[in-house]
């Protein structure tokens, strides 16, 4: 048995290898990646490649096949010169042709080149090469005459000729019909709003959806999850497998993908969105000016939903951002004058920058579980850039923290930092240590269970899995973390940010693309948003609560 062996010709587009000329695969099978094994083709220096991206097959009379392999994007194109973020990626074998373009990886990273031909090497036989060209006469030292049949264009053309052709078109029509009909009857309905749904989720809701989606969470494996979280903390981590979020941390994607689920479905958040265009904008440009990630513009919709008038009754936390009076005073923000019921005098200003051990208990402002301050004569909390000037500053030092940089996990470190703080020790007169801060319970983390890194630390303390457990104003349960390393409320409070800030994407990047710092999002809507149907503004402001 034999078969005959192709090589595969590529010229590359960008990167290292587009200064190689004309690459040469040989056939008939190659893995393409960054680590392809023996045999591969190696795509050093490209970033967000995994080790086997995708595969090319080359064989039966010089047909050339490339498929993705698992998840990982691969996009191919009749020509070069496309705009790659609006081309949808195979989810399966695709032929090519001679002078069409492929990219493996999302837009924008990756590798780009194009397919130049396949060339036939000689005939594969029992594990062998026999070339067409070492079998001669040694008497008149001619060459052997070829198996293939030329065609000769000097006689008529065979009367097998037309009908063959006419079988191969109606063969190749009748194939390409079948599998639309299978894409169609298999594609699955996009999540879409359904209910007014309530105007503030608390920390336990997502325990109610009991099953993740499955094709909303293989879309955030492609190209949401990924771009702006497991991409991000690989290239921190020097470590191109952690971009792989089914690698990197598998339980914290099921839990963000059980949050889109839950705000997806209430056309209240849909709203929310609506009304935070213009300042959740104003977040996003500024924390691209620091190079910090973009999903931390989904904090303030948390913590607030983008509401410069918040106001939490339980530790005082006031603005967008909701930053209690210590730690907005650490950050440059001006907070004087509050006319404080518990404060002799009744007027009352922060001198520490930070809150004291068992805020609830111990806080200048909290009597019997609620805020006693009514009013402050300054309070820069309420200006929505102030405010976000000094959230940008407060992420600067676990930012520059070397552990969390090699961690894998930097982006969902660096929202639960808002949320349970990095490390209040070092701004403590006192200088007593919590052990829920961040940066304090993950090197915790690391020693007792004794390794360099966790790129799953978020998602393996998830521990707190009962609404009950998550009871805000119970100074019993606050912090606590049901034998985790994280309080109970920052634990959904990871998974609900990024979420949000995924469907902000989908939102803005379909709608309000025509402003430049939503302008990037917009390739999103022919990515992992397909599966979501995004509803539109109108839908929105008709449906949404006024």
């Amino acid at each position: 048995m034999s078969q005959e062996r192709w090589d595969v010709v590529l010229r590359f587009l960008n990167g290292p290898l587009q200064f190689e000329g004309d690459v040469v695969m040989r056939g008939p099978v190659v893995r393409l990646g960054s680590n392809p094994g023996p045999g591969g083709l190696k795509l050093d220096g490209y970033r967000a490649v995994d080790d086997r991206h995708a595969v090319v097959s080359a064989y039966v009379g010089g047909t050339v096949q490339i498929a993705p392999v698992g998840t990982n994007q691969v996009r191919v194109a009749p020509h070069e010169n496309v705009d790659w973020s609006t081309v949808q990626p195979i989810r399966g074998p695709v032929f090519l042709s001679d002078g069409c373009a492929v990219h493996v990886g999302p837009p924008g990273r990756g590798a780009t080149f194009t397919f130049v031909e396949c060339r036939r090497l000689g005939v594969w036989q029992q594990g062998s090469l026999v070339s067409e060209v070492t079998h001669h006469d040694e008497a008149d030292n001619d060459v052997n005459s070829t198996r293939v049949k030329a065609l000769d264009v000097q006689r008529r053309i065979p009367w097998w000729f037309l009908p063959g052709l006419g079988f191969m078109v109606f063969g190749t029509m009748g194939f390409l019909g079948l599998v639309v009909l299978v894409l169609v009857q298999n594609q699955v309905e996009p999540l879409g709003p359904e209910e007014p749904g309530p105007d503030y989720y608390e920390y336990g809701d997502v325990f109610a959806i009991t099953e993740v989606d499955q094709g909303l969470r293989s879309s955030n494996t492609g190209d949401g999850f990924r771009d702006f979280v497991t991409s991000i903390n690989a290239d921190l981590a020097d470590d191109k497998t952690l971009a792989d979020p089914l690698k990197a941390d598998p339980i914290l994607l099921d839990w963000v993908t059980r949050a889109e689920q839950m705000h997806i479905r209430g056309w209240s958040f849909w709203r929310k969105l609506d009304d935070a265009r213009e300042r959740y904008a104003m977040v996003v440009r500024k924390l691209r000016a620091k190079n910090l990630p973009e999903v931390l513009a989904g904090i303030p919709f948390q913590e607030s939903g983008y509401n410069p008038a918040a106001k939490d009754r339980l530790l005082c936390a006031f603005g967008m951002w909701q930053f209690q009076p210590e730690i907005a005073y650490r950050n440059g923000m001006k907070v004087s004058g509050c006319h404080n019921s518990k404060s002799a005098g009744g007027l009352w200003e922060p001198r520490e920058k930070a809150l004291p051990i068992r805020a609830i208990e111990n806080a200048e402002y909290v009597l019997d579980g609620h805020c006693t301050i009514s009013s402050c004569d300054v309070d820069e909390r309420d200006d929505p850039e102030r405010a976000t000037d000094g959230a940008v500053a407060n992420f600067l030092e676990p930012w520059r923290d070397q552990a969390f940089k090699e961690s894998g996990a930097m982006v969902q470190l660096l929202i639960a930092t808002h949320n349970a703080g990095y490390n209040d020790s070092k701004w403590r007169s006192n200088g007593k240590v919590s052990r829920t801060n961040i940066g304090v319970s993950y090197p915790l983390y690391l020693k007792t269970n004794n390794v360099k890194r966790a790129p799953d630390f978020i998602g393996r303390n998830i521990t707190c899995t009962n609404p009950s457990q998550m009871i805000k104003s119970d100074v019993f349960k606050i912090n606590s973390t049901c034998d985790g390393y994280l309080p109970s409320v920052t634990q959904t409070y990871v998974p609900y940010v990024i979420a949000q800030h995924l469907l902000a994407v989908c939102y803005y990047g379909a709608y309000y693309a025509d402003e430049p710092a939503f302008a990037p999002y917009a390739k999103y809507s022919v990515g992992y948003c397909r599966s979501i149907k995004v509803p539109t503004p109108d839908e929105v402001r008709a449906r949404g609560p006024k």
